[in-house]
């Protein structure tokens, strides 16, 4: 009876060692998961007003993210439009003449244009001590100081139209009159690109991965106010010493796989480059030779699964 049991759990043992060596081995190279970022900012300075989406939200390419409250741009967008009357004005002269009510109208817009440059030449001294004591930051001073200099602009304009209104022009007041309108019409056109970065619109299809401000912060010109990653762009970041990069060459395919859900797809290698910070050395082979070279290897899938997920950081496996 012995024998029996002995001969039965040795057959067991050998058929277990056989499947064994017929399982296929998984390398050593270990990867992560990577998606492309998006950082999304804004160029005009404001406060957060509305915030439509939360952290982890996916999103679509034109979607509204937030509300941002500009409310410099009703101002500038008064004085563009008070310019372009102006210029208009100047342009009507030049090739009509001026009447007695035009004249009128030209000394009501140069009082209108003298009390403008009166108030924004306040305004400077205002916010020039507001800077000097940094309250303010140089781009709204530079903003202030911008308005005065227009202001200034104007009323010397309208003098100068004053003193020609009653006189034929010459073609080329009439070449500097289309000029001046022109510009006035430009700078409204600046204010209206202003006016639609209140919306901060999503650039493409992404996740939301991290939001750093809140409703009722200030956002400032460039800062970052959405992290995300962009939908369909998933990658692999694989880390190889110097000894064994040689195995691999750009256009290679490969065999992935996830090692939590067996889940295998096929990708294929399309760069390698050289890490040569030594923080990044560290931080993705920090078991690596002194003496060695560490190597990036970026894979992309040859084509994604809809049905597999992928989660960023995430850890991948090359199968032989």
């Amino acid at each position: 009876m012995n024998t029996i049991k002995t001969i039965f759990f040795g057959a067991i043992a050998i058929l277990a060692l056989h499947s064994c060596g017929n399982k296929e081995e998984i390398t050593s190279y270990r990867g992560k998961v990577k998606f492309e970022t998006i950082a999304i900012s804004n160029k005009v300075p404001g406060r957060i007003s509305k915030m439509y989406i939360q952290e982890g939200q996916v999103v679509k390419k034109g979607d509204t993210l937030a509300l941002i409250d500009i409310p410099e741009v009703s101002a500038k967008m008064a004085q563009a439009d008070g310019a372009i009357r102006a210029a208009q004005g100047q342009l009507d002269m030049a090739y009509n003449g001026a009447t007695n009510d035009q004249l009128g109208q030209i000394d009501g817009k140069l009082n209108a244009g003298k009390a403008q440059l009166n108030f924004a030449n306040e305004s400077f001294k205002r916010m020039q001590a507001m800077y000097q004591d940094s309250l303010i930051t140089k781009q709204q001073f530079d903003e202030v100081k911008m308005n005065v200099e227009m202001a200034q602009a104007q009323v010397e304009a309208l003098e100068a139209v004053k003193n020609e209104a009653k006189n034929s022009a010459r073609i080329e007041q009439v070449n500097q009159a289309k000029g001046q309108l022109d510009r006035a019409i430009g700078a409204k056109d600046e204010v209206r690109s202003a006016a639609n970065e209140k919306y901060v619109i999503a650039p493409a299809d992404m996740t939301v991965e991290t939001i750093s401000l809140k409703e009722g912060e200030l956002l400032s010109p460039g800062y970052t106010l959405f992290n995300g990653y962009k939908q369909n762009s998933v990658y692999f970041r694989f880390t190889v010493p110097e000894s064994k990069v040689y195995n691999f060459k750009v256009g290679d395919p490969l065999r992935l796989i996830n090692p939590y859900t067996k889940e295998e797809l096929d990708a294929k290698i399309v760069a390698i480059k050289q890490l040569a910070q030594y923080a990044d050395i560290t931080s993705t082979a920090p078991l690596y030779q002194l003496s060695e070279t560490i190597f990036e290897l970026k894979v992309v899938p040859v084509k994604v699964d809809p049905s597999q997920t992928f989660y960023a950081n995430a850890t991948i496996l090359i199968k032989e």
